[in-house]
C-alpha cells in the first residue's frame, strides 16, 4: 500500500507531505481545488512521461516521492525483480522507495530505494504497485489491444513467453520464405563457388608453400652459379698453391721463432692461429656445399609451373598468391552457408517445429482466456444491474482468426446489452457515453478484485471515473469502492457526495489567494468538518436538511461494515501546507 507521498515544487505545490492509510480513501474539493495534482505527483513517480511543465514556476526541479509497505505476498513477488534489476532486496517490514526529479530543462532523474534507476524500471515496478483507473477509461474499452490485454491480465498470461514463441516461428517462416524466392539465385551462387572452389581444388595451394616454393626455387635456379662461386672461394681458402690456410701457416711458424724474444708479437701470432682454425672451417663448409649442391632442371621446370599456376590464378582472382589458401577456404565456408540456406526440407522442419511450439504456447493462452471470459463476463454483469443498467448483459466475445497473430489465435472484443431482451453488440456501437462510464467502473471494480493474491497490487486509484453517474447509482458506486477497500487500498478523486460519504477516509482540497500567491492546502477531515464537505457536495446551500441529509449518508456507510471486522487504518494527517 502506499503509506507517504511527498511532494516538492510540483505543478502548484511548493512542499507537501501527506501519510496516507488502508480502505478506502476518497479525495473532494471545489473544482479547480487540485485534487489532481496528487494522483499525477504518483504517477510521475510510477514512471509517466514528465517534462518542465510539472516544475512549479520560479523553481528548480520538481522532486516527488513514494513511500509503499508493500503486503508480504507482494513483497515476495517484488524480491527476484529487485534482485535481477541491481537494487538491494527488501527486508521484511522495510518501505520502498521510489524517487523522481525533473529539472526545469525537462531533464529527469531516479531513484528505487535510493539507487539510481531508470524510468522504465520505475513503471515496470510501479505495475506490481498501484493500479490507476483514470475518467476516461471508458475509452480503452473500445481499443482491441486494451481488451485483450484486460482479459489476458485476469487470465494471468504469459505475454513474454507467447511473444518470444511468436518471434522464433515468425523469424523461421521468414528464413524459409526468403530461400523460396532466393532459390534460383542461390543455385547460380552456388555453381559459381563449386566452379571457383574446383579451379583452386586442383593447385591445392598449402598455408605458407608460396614461401617455401620461392625459396626452393631461387636455390635451384642459381645451383651453377653456387658451384663456381663454393669452388672460387675453396681454392683461395686452401686447395689453390698460394692459398690463404697456406700463407697463414707461414705467417704462423715465422712469428713463433721470435715471439720469445719479444712478447709483443704475441698477440698478433694469437689472431693469425685463430684466423687459421676459421679458414679452415670455411673451407669444411664450401666442400660441403660442393659435394651437396645439384643441378636438378626436372625439379626447377617442375618449380616453374607450378608457380606459373600459382601467378595465374592470383592474377584472375586479384589476389596475393600468399592468399590463395585462405581464400579457397573462405569459399567452401559461403558453399556451407549456402547449402544450409538452399536446403528447403531443412528449413521447412524448422519452420513447422517453430510453428508446433508457437501453437501450443497459443492454444495455452486460448484456454486460459476461455477460462476467464464467462467468469469475468457473469462478475461484470452483476455489477452491471446495480449501477442503472437493470437487465443489462456483458459479455467477452472471443473470436478465432483466420490466420495467426501475434497475440494468439483469437480476437477479444467486448460485448454489451444495455436492456433485458437486447442482443449483445460491440461495446462502441451501443453503449453511451454515460453507460461506457458506468461499464467502466463495473469492469474496473471487477477486474481489481481478482482472486490471485500474487498478482493483485496493493492501491487502487479512481481518478473521476463516477462522473457522469448519480443517484441510486452513486450509492452503489461508493458501496462497492468501501467494499473493495476492505481488502486493498483504494483511493478515489471524486465529486459525489455519495462515494464520498463511504469513504473510510477523507481528504479535502482546498486553494485560496493569499498575498497574490495561490496557496492549496490538503487536509483530512472527520466529525463536523466532514459532514460539513459531504453537505456541500450535496449541492446547493448548506442547511440543516443538506447537513441531516450528509449524517444519514455517513451513517449508512459505517452500517455496512457492522456485521464485518473494522478495516485497519491509520489516521492520515497532513504534513505541510502546500504553497504556489
Amino acid at each position: 500500500m502506499l503509506r507517504r507521498l511527498t511532494l516538492r515544487d510540483f505543478v502548484i505545490v511548493t512542499n507537501l507531505e501527506v501519510d496516507l492509510g488502508r480502505g478506502f480513501t476518497a479525495l473532494t474539493g471545489e473544482t479547480g481545488a487540485g485534487k489532481s495534482i496528487l494522483i499525477d505527483a504518483l504517477q510521475l513517480a510510477l514512471g509517466s512521461r514528465g517534462d518542465a511543465g510539472v516544475v512549479r514556476e520560479g523553481a528548480a526541479r520538481a522532486d516527488i516521492t513514494a513511500e509503499f509497505e508493500p503486503a508480504p505476498e507482494l513483497a515476495s513477488v517484488l524480491a527476484p525483480w529487485l534482485e535481477e534489476a541491481g537494487f538491494d532486496n527488501l527486508e521484511p517490514g522495510a518501505p520502498l522507495l521510489l524517487r523522481r526529479v525533473v529539472d526545469s530543462q525537462g531533464k529527469s532523474r531516479a531513484w528505487i530505494n535510493g539507487s539510481p534507476a531508470t524510468v522504465t524500471q520505475l513503471r515496470e515496478l510501479g505495475e506490481h504497485l498501484v493500479d490507476i483507473h483514470g475518467q476516461h477509461a471508458w475509452q480503452s474499452l473500445t481499443r482491441a489491444d486494451a481488451v485483450r490485454a484486460l482479459v489476458d491480465a485476469q487470465a494471468g498470461v504469459d505475454h513474454a513467453a507467447l511473444q518470444q514463441a511468436w518471434i522464433e516461428r515468425r523469424d523461421a517462416a521468414r528464413r524459409l520464405e526468403d530461400a523460396r524466392s532466393k532459390q534460383a539465385g542461390l543455385e547460380r551462387e552456388r555453381e559459381r563457388l563449386q566452379w571457383q572452389i574446383g579451379e583452386l581444388d586442383k593447385l591445392s595451394p598449402l598455408a605458407d608453400e608460396w614461401d617455401a616454393l620461392n625459396t626452393e626455387h631461387a636455390r635451384l635456379s642459381h645451383g651453377q652459379a653456387i658451384l663456381d662461386a663454393a669452388r672460387l672461394a675453396l681454392d683461395a681458402v686452401s686447395e689453390a698453391d698460394d692459398n690463404a690456410d697456406s700463407l697463414t701457416s707461414r705467417a704462423i711458424d715465422a712469428l713463433e721463432e721470435v715471439a720469445s724474444v719479444e712478447p709483443h708479437l704475441g698477440d698478433a701470432l694469437q689472431v693469425l692461429r685463430e684466423a687459421q682454425a676459421q679458414l679452415q672451417e670455411a673451407a669444411r663448409s664450401l666442400n660441403s656445399a660442393l659435394h651437396h649442391t645439384e643441378l636438378d632442371p626436372d625439379r626447377l621446370s617442375e618449380l616453374d609451373s607450378r608457380m606459373s599456376a600459382w601467378m595465374s590464378l592470383a592474377r584472375r582472382y586479384r589476389r596475393q598468391p600468399q592468399e590463395l589458401p585462405e581464400l579457397l577456404q573462405g569459399w567452401r565456408d559461403e558453399l556451407t552457408e549456402l547449402d544450409a540456406a538452399s536446403d528447403l526440407d531443412a528449413l521447412e522442419k524448422d519452420a513447422q517445429r517453430a510453428h508446433k511450439a508457437w501453437l501450443e504456447v497459443a492454444k495455452t493462452v486460448s484456454m486460459q482466456r476461455a477460462t476467464v471470459a464467462p467468469v469475468m463476463a457473469r462478475s461484470v454483469t452483476e455489477a452491471m444491474q446495480s449501477l442503472g443498467m437493470s437487465g443489462g448483459r456483458f459479455e467477452v466475445a472471443l473470436t478465432p482468426q483466420d490466420e495467426p497473430q501475434a497475440y494468439g489465435l483469437e480476437s477479444v472484443e467486448f460485448l454489451v446489452a444495455g436492456h433485458a431482451g437486447s442482443t449483445p453488440r460491440p461495446i462502441g456501437k451501443v453503449a453511451s457515453g454515460g453507460e461506457l462510464s458506468r461499464l467502466a467502473l463495473a469492469i474496473a471494480v471487477t477486474t481489481s478484485q481478482r482472486s490471485d493474491e500474487r498478482s493483485q497490487v496493493g492501491t487502487l486509484i479512481f481518478d473521476e471515473i463516477d462522473s457522469g453517474v448519480g443517484g441510486a447509482v452513486a450509492d452503489t458506486v461508493g458501496q462497492l469502492m468501501r467494499r473493495l477497500g476492505r481488502d486493498r487500498q483504494v483511493m478515489a478523486v471524486t465529486h459525489l457526495a455519495q462515494v464520498a460519504a463511504s469513504a473510510h477516509q477523507h481528504l479535502v482540497v482546498a486553494k485560496t489567494l493569499q498575498y497574490g500567491h495561490t496557496t492549496s492546502d490538503i487536509r483530512p477531515v472527520s466529525d463536523a468538518d466532514r459532514v460539513h464537505e459531504v453537505a456541500r457536495m450535496l449541492g446547493g446551500a448548506i442547511t440543516d436538511t443538506s447537513r441531516a441529509h450528509a449524517v444519514a449518508m455517513l451513517d449508512t456507510a459505517r452500517q455496512l461494515d457492522e456485521a464485518m471486522p473494522p478495516v485497519d487504518t491509520k489516521p492520515t494527517r497532513r504534513r505541510k501546507d502546500v504553497a504556489a
